[in-house]
């Protein structure tokens, strides 16, 4: 078990850089600083008399010998980012000095930190709940606008605010039908069914409404994943190399060059897009080869987009039966986009089709804008769930809910609805940390990095 009364001290930022930051927090952390840090300014107060918000500049030593200048900030608790007392100690990248710093801090009554254990103690201080501390990781790992939009808006705690207004009204239902059965002799009834089964549909609809959103999401979080599919050498490694605008793929004339999937991520945008560049699709009596096209229908089943890249020198014959023969591979939930590659050769006359050309860049302006409409990224700053844990307890709750509707409709007595109403509650409290188990935790924050 984790010692949550204990000192812990980390890196915050990684090696390599100008500057680093090395993080100390809990009960001792100004004591443990205070024992190495010695302050420029002669008779400076001490550290542990110091309020909050400040800052003080001076060097770190090991007995006579001074290990590096730098500038400590003090946060006193419970004003901190952990609740508890923190210190921040500004110095110098070098690996090495990080390292020394860290073994005097250990020394001198710290201990590591374990990954997320700084973000583990906020959470328990009441800081933030668990879904703000779940967006904190997602904050650090943003590498989109669209990624960074939705993640800060739930460290805001938007996300959280509107999962508290449904289980704020869950719990004031389930208050009333509680205080229908300690006066069930009397046969009073507190709660107005028909506006009791409104307000449930209402709280239905909305955890529905989240858990759908996770499919937006998930990709914003992950990427939009783009399948390119198409003929052996009909362009798709020169159209991904184009896209990313760097050679990703190996690319030859050869038919079959590429046997596996190749997947690389590009920003278009504000959105990060996943590439799956796939082996061609043809009948291949080549192991290896068909392997790498049962591969590509895998991926196929997974994009959000496909785009069907065709041979624009084809016969018009040729060309539509294997645009015909692309559509029909293509998933309910996916969008398909034709291009007619090679419009350099071939000229931009086919019906239906994007015409560019992967090799000259011809189109693919274009595309990118296409890529970013059909994604359906929202720009608003509304709420979308991008973590999977979170959308399957949407579901629960809702199908909870949709069990207390069916009680209301079927007559069955206030207490077995309560039960389903608490449910419910309890589905939702694990989203926000009110409801939760260590190993939960455990799996959550041991994700993180060792400083966060």
């Amino acid at each position: 078990m984790t010692d949550f009364e204990s000192t812990i001290c980390a890196p915050a930022t990684a090696t390599g850089g100008a500057i680093a930051l090395i993080r100390v927090s809990g009960k001792d952390a100004l004591n443990c600083v205070e024992s190495i840090f010695k302050p420029a300014s002669l008779g400076a107060s001490p550290l542990a008399s110091a309020s909050g918000y400040t800052m003080r500049y001076g060097t770190i030593v090991s007995g006579e010998e001074t290990v590096d200048e730098v500038v400590v900030a003090i946060f006193r608790a419970p004003n901190s980012y952990t609740g508890e007392d923190c210190v921040e100690i500004s110095c110098h990248g070098s690996a090495y000095i990080v390292s020394r710093i860290l073994d005097l801090l250990v020394s001198s009554g710290a201990r590591m930190a374990e990954p997320g254990e700084f973000t583990r103690r906020a959470f328990l201080a009441g800081k933030m709940d668990l879904a703000q501390a779940e967006a904190v990781a997602d904050v650090i790992a943003a590498e989109s606008q669209a990624q960074h939009r939705v993640a800060l808006n739930q460290l805001r705690g938007g996300y959280s605010a509107e999962l508290q207004t449904i289980r704020d009204r869950l719990l004031e239902l389930a208050s009333l039908l509680e205080l229908e059965l300690d006066f069930s002799e009397e046969e009073v009834e507190f709660a107005d069914r028909s506006r009791l089964r409104n307000l449930l549909e209402e709280a239905e609809s909305h955890c529905n409404a989240l858990a759908d959103s996770f499919r937006i999401g998930n990709a914003i979080r992950n990427g939009v994943p783009v399948a390119i599919v198409g003929a052996p050498n009909s362009g798709k490694s020169t159209l991904l190399n184009a896209l990313l605008r760097d050679d990703r793929a190996i690319v030859s004339d050869i038919p079959g060059t590429t046997r596996d999937t190749v997947e690389e991520t590009c920003v278009i945008d504000g959105v990060l897009f996943r590439f799956i560049d796939t082996a061609g699709i043809r009948e291949a009596s080549d192991e290896v080869e068909r392997l790498g096209i049962e591969r590509t229908y895998k991926k196929i089943s997974e994009a959000r987009i496909v785009l069907g890249l065709l041979d624009g020198t084809l016969s018009p014959s040729l060309f539509d039966a294997e645009s015909a023969s692309i559509a029909t591979k293509i998933p309910e939930h996916a969008e398909l986009i034709l291009l007619a590659n090679k419009s350099d050769i071939a000229g931009s006359n086919r019906s239906g089709c994007l015409s560019i050309s992967a090799k000259t860049g011809e189109g693919l302006d274009k595309l990118r804008s296409i890529l970013v409409e059909k994604a359906g990224i929202p720009s608003s700053e509304g709420t979308l769930v991008t973590n999977a844990r979170h959308a399957s307890a949407l579901r629960s709750a809702a199908k909870s809910l949709s069990a207390v509707i069916s009680g209301l409709d079927s007559g069955i007595s206030g207490d077995l609805l309560s039960e389903d109403l608490r449910d419910a509650l309890r589905h939702l409290g694990t989203i926000t940390g009110e409801i939760t188990t260590d190993e939960i935790l455990g799996e959550i924050f041991g994700r993180f990095c060792i400083g966060k």
